[in-house]
């Protein structure tokens, strides 16, 4: 495991930098109806898991994403593949967010931002000269040997998920 030494505002933290074909962190999270997510299962089933990290529900950006995410859906469960979405927003705010936009995945609950520190997603943010630890739009391809076969951090919102389909091969 790679690490990186970020210098925060109140001294400095250590961020987790993962590469493709290390393992994936374990996980076993309920998503916001209290169903259980866990990846050695979703391994056991040969389901490739992707595992995307954003900001906050109902934002424009974090909108954006999850609904091209929602949009291709229908492709993404025909090749085998789970999406699930990662913040650390509340089960309602999950669930509003869910309804609103008539998301067909589940979003996980990492209130306590375990998840986020295990994926190395909790990173330092500089906005508008501000510094400050918060969540860096990432998503995580973990094949079924529970190894990463592809990951990304820092995406932009906009064209992610199209750009994710063509680096899995699953666009025409």
């Amino acid at each position: 495991m790679l690490h990186d030494l970020r210098t925060g505002a109140k001294g400095m933290s250590e961020t987790t930098t993962h590469e493709i074909g290390q393992e994936a962190p374990p996980f076993d999270c309920k998503d916001s109806d209290g169903i259980d997510h866990d990846l050695a299962a979703y391994s056991k089933a040969g389901k490739t898991v992707i595992l995307y990290f954003y900001p906050r529900d109902s934002t424009p950006g974090c909108t954006t994403q999850a609904c091209d995410f929602r949009d291709n859906m229908a492709r993404l469960t025909q090749e085998g593949y789970i999406v699930l979405g990662v913040s650390k927003d509340s089960e309602k705010s999950h669930g509003k967010f869910i309804t609103k936009k008539e998301l067909n995945f589940p979003l996980l609950m990492d209130t306590e931002g375990e998840l986020h520190e295990a994926y190395g997603t909790w990173r330092l943010k500089k906005n508008y000269g501000r510094e400050y630890m918060g969540c860096s739009r990432s998503t995580f391809v973990i094949a079924p040997d529970g190894t990463f076969s592809w990951l990304r951090y820092n995406v932009k919102a906009k064209g992610h998920v199209g750009m994710l389909l063509r680096e899995l091969g699953l666009t025409e």
